[in-house]
């Protein structure tokens, strides 16, 4: 997005203006990004333009657009403006697109018929309840896009394997913090020695594969203690778990270090040399395959030296 368009939504949002804001928005036709092979799923908050222009430019395999937490009450339909907008103006991205909106009784229902238009990648609804809600949201959104769920309620745990029954429901995220204190679970649980906390990462991971749906573990918010982040992911991904919420850059750096699937990385590699080099022969050297994106002879040379090592 030019400069000048971003300090237009600026001067509009500064500015109170919601119709402007909402002038601004077009509605849209996207090509979604059906992948989910996302490692790193880091939050940003819809109120802030700063971050908001900065989408395509992070390292983080999932941009989780948040109205719900730390977005007032004031502020949430500027926000849900404001993600509309930059929404649209992404038509493709190789990054996963998710909108978290805020819970079905306080306005998400409402978002998410009026997202439907800019087409996310996937909504993802907080504190879901039952098989009823879950239907009832698969009734008003889009169809072509994603339903991500939040397990974070005594219902919803309870229920958990009731909830993936449609196969646009493709992924689940673990909060902690929320489903501890609504089983009036102590957070002095939370540590990697606890057999309730393992208990809990066992089963839902376990209950997600059954269902074929993605589990994300939970966001740890202690976000400049890395080397205790580490030990979750390791902890994490010795039970099973390839993707994790995360709410800081470094945060994000380090999931995407340590969730790597080696084989995948290496069937990329060998992929992308085969496909550059049955390019060449017809003098083409940048061309975008359907899974890998953008190719060029930088890439080819970066697929090359993977294979070296």
């Amino acid at each position: 997005m030019q400069n000048k368009d971003i300090q237009k939504i600026e001067l509009a949002y500064k500015s109170r203006d919601i119709v402007a804001l909402k002038n601004i928005a077009k509605p849209t036709i996207r090509e979604i990004n059906k992948s989910n092979n996302f490692r790193s799923a880091l939050m940003l908050s819809c109120s802030n333009i700063k971050h908001l222009s900065k989408i395509e430019s992070l390292e983080a395999d999932c941009i989780m657009l948040n109205l719900e937490d730390g977005v007032s009450k004031e502020d949430k339909p500027f926000a849900l403006v404001l993600c509309a907008i930059f929404i649209s103006k992404i038509k493709k991205s190789n990054k996963k697109l998710v909108v978290r909106v805020n819970a079905l009784d306080e306005g998400g229902y409402e978002e998410i018929k009026y997202l439907n238009k800019f087409m996310p990648d996937a909504i993802r609804v907080p504190k879901i309840s039952n098989a009823e809600e879950v239907k009832s949201v698969l009734d008003i959104s889009d169809e072509d896009i994603e339903l991500h769920l939040s397990i974070e309620t005594t219902s919803a745990w309870r229920n958990l394997s009731t909830l993936g029954f449609n196969k646009r429901v493709s992924t689940f995220y673990l909060g902690i913090l929320d489903l501890f204190a609504d089983m009036k679970l102590s957070q002095a649980l939370i540590n990697r020695d606890n057999p309730t906390m393992q208990y809990i990462l066992s089963h839902f991971l376990i209950s997600c594969k059954s269902m074929g749906v993605k589990p994300v573990s939970f966001v740890y918010q202690e976000f400049r203690n890395l080397q205790e982040f580490g030990m979750w992911i390791e902890l994490e991904k010795s039970m099973g778990y390839d993707s994790k919420g995360c709410i800081s850059p470094d945060q994000v750096k380090l999931v995407n270090e340590k969730f790597v699937d080696e084989e995948e990385v290496l069937n990329r590699a060998r992929r992308i040399i085969k496909l550059f080099e049955e390019h060449k022969k017809d003098g083409i050297t940048g061309f975008v395959d359907e899974k890998y994106g953008f190719i060029d002879e930088p890439i080819y040379k970066g697929a090359l030296s993977i294979m070296k090592k």
